[in-house]
């Protein structure tokens, strides 16, 4: 199989409609990044958080969808990665849908399946370009997976123990 090389990561082709989706899918995985650090750097509530959000879930969204064509075109490669995209929107769209619904503990929810899609896009991210990246492709592989995970898990506890959302929600 031929691939492309750009920034010194393999792409696994040279159709330029296959290196296409991919642009598009690296253009909305970033954009996703930074929209939802911003939102969670946001003072909650605000409408900057809110903006960030918004934008942090539909740049999701394109990128689960991106990456739903991208695996289709190399199921046995990406079926992994297919399903990542899909638990990281589903977690978004909960969050999401947590905070319109308002019920009693809606904050928690917000916070826990916010904080899982972010996790989740970046476990993809670095199951797909781990062995690629500086620094990571010393690594364990098993850190592509857990990487994530062990540092946002910790910052979501702490979260839940003192964002004061989460403590007027409990008193």
């Amino acid at each position: 199989m031929s691939e492309t090389i750009i920034a010194g990561l393999p792409i696994p082709s040279t159709s330029p409609v296959f290196l296409t989706g991919v642009a598009v899918h690296v253009v909305f995985g970033l954009a996703a990044v930074v929209s939802g650090a911003s939102a969670m750097l946001s003072r909650k509530g605000t409408p900057r958080h809110r903006r960030f959000g918004l934008v942090y879930f539909w740049c999701l969204a394109v990128v689960a969808g991106t990456a739903s064509v991208l695996a289709v075109v190399r199921w046995a490669e990406d079926r992994t990665l297919f399903a990542l995209a899909l638990v990281a929107l589903a977690a978004a769209w909960f969050g999401r849908w947590a905070r319109r619904q308002s019920w009693p503990g809606w904050v928690r929810a917000h916070l826990v399946a916010m904080g899982l899609s972010y996790i989740t896009m970046l476990t993809a991210f670095y199951v797909d370009n781990g062995p690629n990246l500086p620094v990571w492709r010393s690594l364990a592989p098993i850190l592509y997976w857990t990487g994530p995970a062990l540092v946002g898990l910790p910052i979501m506890f702490v979260a839940l123990l003192r964002h004061p959302l989460v403590r007027r929600a409990n008193s």
